[in-house]
C-alpha cells in the first residue's frame, strides 16, 4: 500500500482539545504533493498522526464559510 504524506502548508486554526491531547484544526494541507486544501481534523500533539476529517476544496471551503456566517449574523 503506498504511504500517504501530509505537509501543513498554512495553520489556520485550533478549534478546540480532547482529553487525550489531541487538536481539532483547521489547515490547508498538500496531500501527497498536491495543491493544498482546506482540512478540519484531530491531530496528534506533534502532528504525527492524524484521525479521520473532511477536505475541502477552495469552492466547498467557500460555501461553508458562507453558510456559517449566515447563521451567525443572524444572532
Amino acid at each position: 500500500m503506498k504511504d500517504i504524506t501530509s505537509t501543513i502548508t498554512k495553520p489556520l486554526a485550533v478549534l478546540g482539545e480532547n482529553g487525550k491531547g489531541y487538536t481539532k484544526e483547521a489547515n490547508f494541507i498538500s496531500w501527497n504533493g498536491n495543491a493544498a486544501k482546506l482540512d478540519i481534523r484531530e491531530w496528534h500533539p506533534n502532528h504525527e498522526r492524524c484521525g479521520k476529517g473532511i477536505t475541502l476544496t477552495e469552492d466547498e471551503g467557500r460555501n461553508l464559510y458562507a453558510a456559517l456566517k449566515a447563521i451567525y449574523e443572524k444572532e
